[in-house]
């Protein structure tokens, strides 16, 4: 395949020398001329492990060369990869700059070009950035419709410095952000190629989001482990022996179990877990912003929550489910509870339904917290589904238990369906309902 590469930079480099030993003939662009001679020279332009003997082969063997002009890279090409950088500005803001004068260049050398072109961008940009500026960039440049008479996606890249030209042949996942059926072929035949792996394919926007959740999940985890050494630390606690044995957990610590977006966290635990150890941080007088947002964050869920049901405007609320989670009687520290009681001061006429919950088996600490918070709470309960659907005109799925898909899918004219957990995998495309987080 021709291939040209837009930035020689850190991402562009890599692609280009890999690309090239994988025996694709590839054109790299760079308006530094410095970059472009180096590389025609056969030399690397970063430090990288076998990023020098790759980019001096490939030079030797006329498999990769670079210019300063787009325009012979574009019509010397059938698909270009944009890697130019995305800086900040001052203000914090994402600066696209280089974006949009690669855009400008591409589309002007489309404007003169009869073949089918595919451009793929590898440069991290927000949600919207594609459709709202790139594509029209390329649009009025090259004078021709995106999708019809050429293609566009967006295809990022996840390498780390030291390990890129591996993680350019092993990513953990390979993804293109289109709905252009040309680029989905194009990319997944070479992903496939390169890499031996499927190919997800997304809309532009989820693509975009995806390298800002891996970078942010990083840095999250990166200060969350910095925090838990600092009380470490303090206690004389081995903190590389705590982290190691955590690490050891690969079902609810390292795992997707908690990372599906929905409702508040809530229970017997994690709430008064978190309250104990940020109360003996602060008497030891150790500061840990990211932990002590947590609780902060979690109870803002609740409150979002709570504006949702009271924007629907109906004065009769069903809740289905209120345990913490579904198929367990505990209540404490229940956000739905906390819904529950705040919807009561507030005025509203609540009708409950959970199989799992009943008030008179209730016992110790559970009914304690029940009894302090909602204390007529039996008096709010009925026997089924049907009944909550039959007294309210708003119901709110509290918990994940999998009778209450059927609400969902079944949504009847007289209801609006307000769901805190996703209790579909699909949810409908409807008026009537509202996800918390979807």
């Amino acid at each position: 395949m021709k291939i040209s590469i837009f930035g020689l930079g850190y991402v562009g480099s890599v692609s280009a020398a890999v690309l090239a030993d994988m025996g694709h003939h590839v054109i790299g662009v760079d308006p530094n001329q410095m970059k472009v001679a180096m590389i025609n020279q056969g030399q690397a332009l970063i430090v990288e492990p076998e990023l020098a003997e790759m980019t001096k082969e490939a030079v030797q063997k006329q498999m990769l060369r670079a210019t300063t002009e787009a325009k012979e890279a574009v019509l010397g090409s059938e698909l270009t990869f944009v890697c130019v950088g995305t800086p900040s500005q001052k203000d914090h803001s994402l600066d696209l700059q280089y974006v949009k004068q690669v855009s400008q260049a591409i589309g002007d050398a489309l404007k003169d070009k009869q073949e089918h072109h595919v451009i793929a961008y590898r440069s991290t940009m927000l949600p919207g950035s594609m459709r709202q500026i790139v594509i029209p960039i390329l649009e009025a440049a090259s004078q021709k419709k995106a999708h019809q008479d050429f293609s566009v996606c967006f295809n990022p890249e996840f390498m780390m410095e030291s390990t890129a030209v591996h993680d350019f042949k092993h990513p953990p996942k390979n993804v293109i952000g289109t709905d252009d059926q040309v680029a989905i072929d194009m990319l997944t035949q070479l992903n496939r190629a390169c890499t031996n792996m499927d190919t997800i394919v997304m809309d532009l926007e989820g693509a975009e989001l995806i390298k800002y959740c891996d970078n942010i999940w990083h840095a999250l985890k990166v200060g969350f482990a910095n925090e838990i050494g600092k009380m470490c630390k303090t206690l004389k606690i081995d903190s590389h022996q705590v982290m190691e044995v955590f690490c050891q957990d690969t079902k609810l610590n390292l795992s997707p179990y908690y990372l599906k977006p929905g409702f508040a966290f809530g229970g017997s635990c994690l709430p008064k877990d978190l309250r104990a150890f940020l109360f003996a941080a602060k008497k030891l007088n150790i500061d840990l912003p990211i932990i002590n947002a947590v609780l902060p964050s979690n109870q803002l869920h609740i409150n979002e929550a709570l504006d949702m049901i009271i924007h629907q405007g109906n004065k009769k609320i069903g809740i289905l489910g209120f345990s913490f989670k579904a198929n367990t009687d505990d209540l404490r520290e229940s956000p739905t509870v906390e819904l529950i009681e705040r919807l009561i001061g507030k005025g509203y006429e609540l009708t409950l339904f959970d199989k799992n919950v009943a008030t008179a088996k209730l016992i110790g600490a559970n009914r304690d917290y029940i009894l302090k918070h909602i204390p007529h709470i039996s008096e709010l309960m009925v026997d089924s589904i049907e009944e909550v659907l039959h007294r309210s005109n708003t119901i709110v799925i509290g918990n994940n238990a999998q009778e209450f898909a059927q609400v969902v899918t079944n949504i009847k004219d007289e209801h609006v369906i307000i769901d805190l957990v996703r209790i579909q995998k699909t949810p409908p495309q409807s008026s009537q309902y509202h996800g918390i987080c979807w």
